[in-house]
């Protein structure tokens, strides 16, 4: 039995997940788990798909219920901010005053939304959407018929068109990039993504910018969203989903290294000693792609938390995972596998037309990633590809005579060596 006492910062899905994996690692010590947001550790997936819909029960978000954590003696201050790490009395203090000891601290501080910034960015009729709060804020004007204009063109921007046409708002959808999901997949994926929102309804405007939100002069309840192009969008509402900066800002003031968030090795561990990190606010290195990166994904707090836990408890575990991402859309699910940053050939398997298809990405012959929509043997094979270091070439990988489990090429005895990429981080 031990009697070490491990602190975790942040309650979000890693920090639940750093919680629940030390209970499985066998660790009897005592944990606390502390969370600036006033209630349990939940899933942030559905707030921009079933929850904002009102389909989906608050309860069925939570992570685990309260029993849980009853159960397992985990301890849990809500609505609770700490304010000071003090590394060398392996302390915190929150800011009501209190101080708590640890023998290891765990950071899970997540991230916030990147703030739209122009004139009017702060009127109350502007919304983000990371929060259960923040939903909650927005769901009695996101009724039939409201006016719903969305700046971004990422997974949430688009999620939330998605739900909001629907269910019979007038949804505006406002992207700086060329094509929706620029930053993250090809223009062939990106333009499909943007002819099915038009297609269901969805004003589209790509390479826009905002530069206003105003006041309507005509009807004081309504807002004007004025663009680089002069366009006035007349909105009941406006959401805001443009990225997210790690919360990286009580590290650094602990003395712990930061760059583009917390950087830890392959073990989760900071640069200070039984100080961990884990989850969006993470920068760790990765060995597939040889580089250092930063993932705000589901999978990630997950796998990492469960890493940083094992590690914790003696039993050290490298987070070594491939990276993977979802997104629901109407009647698409999207599954993406790895990162295809630096990729210099896309390869397409299926029609596009059919919805049904997925896009592999190549650098000098080896596979990065892969965009499945509708394709979840294709995202399962790659997944398996990349984390084995298997090779395929392009022409299997376009031949859909070729089952997907059958892809990988026939004559790899052994792993193919890695090649690092940049140094440029994935956000």
């Amino acid at each position: 039995m031990t009697t070490e006492t491990v602190v975790i910062v942040g309650g979000g899905q890693a920090g639940a997940q750093s919680a629940v994996s030390l209970r499985q690692e066998g660790f009897t010590g005592r944990i606390v788990l502390i969370g600036d947001e006033p209630v349990l550790p939940y899933q942030r997936p559905p707030l921009s798909k079933t929850y904002l819909a009102g389909e989906l029960a608050k309860e069925r978000l939570f992570i685990k219920p309260a029993a849980f954590y009853d159960k397992v003696n985990i301890e849990h201050m809500l609505g609770q901010a700490v304010n000071a790490i003090d590394s060398s009395r392996q302390q915190i203090s929150l800011k009501g005053g209190q101080n708590l000891s640890y023998d290891h601290l765990i950071l899970a501080t997540g991230g916030r939304v990147r703030p739209l910034s122009c004139p009017g960015a702060s009127h109350s009729g502007v919304h983000y959407l990371r929060t259960l709060a923040d939903v909650e804020a927005m769901q009695g004007k996101f009724t039939a018929g409201a006016r719903l204009v969305v700046i971004g063109g990422g997974y949430v921007g688009l999620e939330t068109a998605a739900v909001a046409v629907k269910h019979g708002l007038k949804v505006t959808l406002l992207v700086a990039r060329p094509t929706p999901l620029g930053r993250v997949t090809s223009p062939e994926v990106g333009k499909f993504f943007e002819d099915v929102h038009r297609e269901a309804g969805v004003t589209l405007c790509c390479n826009t910018e905002v530069k206003a939100i105003e006041d309507d002069v005509d009807n004081g309840r309504a807002l004007a969203v004025v663009t680089d192009s002069g366009y006035r969008v007349l909105a009941d509402m406006v959401v805001v989903g443009i990225g997210l900066l790690p919360n990286v800002e009580l590290a650094a003031a602990a003395g712990i290294a930061c760059d583009d968030g917390i950087v830890v090795d392959e073990y989760g561990r900071t640069s200070i000693d039984n100080i961990y990190a884990a989850g969006d606010c993470a920068n760790h290195p990765n060995p597939i792609y040889q580089r250092r990166m930063r993932l705000e994904s589901v999978q990630n707090a997950v796998d990492q938390s469960k890493a940083v836990a094992a590690t914790i408890c003696g039993k050290d575990k490298p987070y070594a995972q491939v990276p993977w991402f979802w997104s629901d859309q109407y009647d698409l699910k999207l599954q993406t596998a790895g990162i295809n940053s630096g990729y210099d050939q896309a390869v397409v398997r299926g029609d596009i037309a059919s919805r049904s298809f997925a896009v592999f990405y190549l650098r000098k012959g080896r596979l990065l990633a892969v965009d499945a929509i509708n394709r979840p043997a294709e995202f399962v094979v790659a997944r398996n590809i990349l984390s084995k270091g298997l090779s395929v070439s392009a022409e299997r990988l376009q031949d859909e005579s070729i089952p997907a489990k059958a892809l990988p090429d026939e004559h790899t005895e052994e792993p193919v060596k890695k090649e690092g990429l940049s140094q440029q981080q994935v956000a």
